[in-house]
């Protein structure tokens, strides 16, 4: 014989742990959703739009653990894209460093221009800086984006220039020893860029504009970081990986390799 009181202990636990799943589930739905309507935020340009299918924004904010009151550094950001992206997850609270230098200002035009007007996003802040001087405080980032832009660390010109006599020449080690040193203990670094052949190491950073996977690993990990997830969202086999990436017949269809470094707490 079932005793009542057995009963009712049985379906006042099951209905706590239901209640406990759903909160769970819950909680997790709010956070994916964070992503999602970030992409989906009311006044984003057409252009912004048309992008969101080749780079995966949602899915790449969500790897990296982009939270509301984090403060985030956008380096290279040139026009903006993935700091106004990130200024809707960190809400009002927190904050994004939108990091160009005078060529990524001028690269990003006119679209740079039209994101920043009428201080519509708030919690975001524009500098122009000297990259070998980023003037960043110890330990004040929670995270720090180089979206298909590490390899242009490594971008050299025999003149010292580029063609439109825009690009300084850049100290690649000291840039990332800076960004390194802003990290707070347990911040986070998202790398995305587009894969060199295996052993050409930051060779091809010039001429294709690529940079090798493993080559990245090593520079990070020799700065005390340590390689936290990976992901395969932008994997393309096809590639050969012989083609300039960002135009012609590679653009938008290169494979590109995404590492999340994390710094030790």
């Amino acid at each position: 014989m079932v005793r009542k009181s057995s009963v009712l202990h049985w379906l006042g636990s099951w209905s706590l742990l239901c209640a406990v799943w759903a909160f769970a589930g819950s909680t997790t739905a709010a956070a994916a959703d964070a992503y999602d309507a970030a992409v989906v935020h009311a006044g984003r340009s057409d252009a912004d739009l048309k992008r969101d299918p080749l780079d995966h924004p949602a899915e790449i904010l969500r790897f990296a653990s982009i939270k509301p009151g984090m403060q985030v550094a956008d380096v290279l950001a040139g026009d903006g894209y993935y700091s106004e992206l990130a200024s809707y997850v960190v809400g009002p609270k927190g904050k994004v460093l939108m990091i160009n230098n005078a060529a990524f200002d001028h690269w990003g035009e006119p679209a740079l221009d039209a994101r920043l007007k009428s201080n519509r996003m708030p919690n975001v802040e524009h500098e122009t800086l000297d990259l070998n001087h980023l003037n960043l405080a110890a330990a004040s980032l929670d995270a720090v984006f180089l979206i298909k832009v590490y390899h242009d660390l490594y971008w050299l010109d025999p003149k010292g220039l580029d063609s439109e006599g825009l690009w300084p020449k850049i100290d690649a080690g000291s840039v990332l020893d800076q960004l390194v040193r802003a990290l707070k203990p347990r911040g986070v670094l998202l790398v995305v860029d587009h894969s060199a052949k295996a052993g050409s190491g930051n060779t091809t950073a010039s001429t294709l504009h690529r940079i090798e996977e493993s080559y990245a690993v090593k520079d990070f990990e020799s700065r005390g970081l340590k390689v936290a997830a990976k992901s395969d969202v932008f994997k393309r086999p096809e590639d050969s990986r012989e083609q300039i990436s960002y135009k012609g017949p590679a653009l938008g269809k290169t494979d590109r390799f995404v590492l999340l470094f994390r710094k030790p707490g």
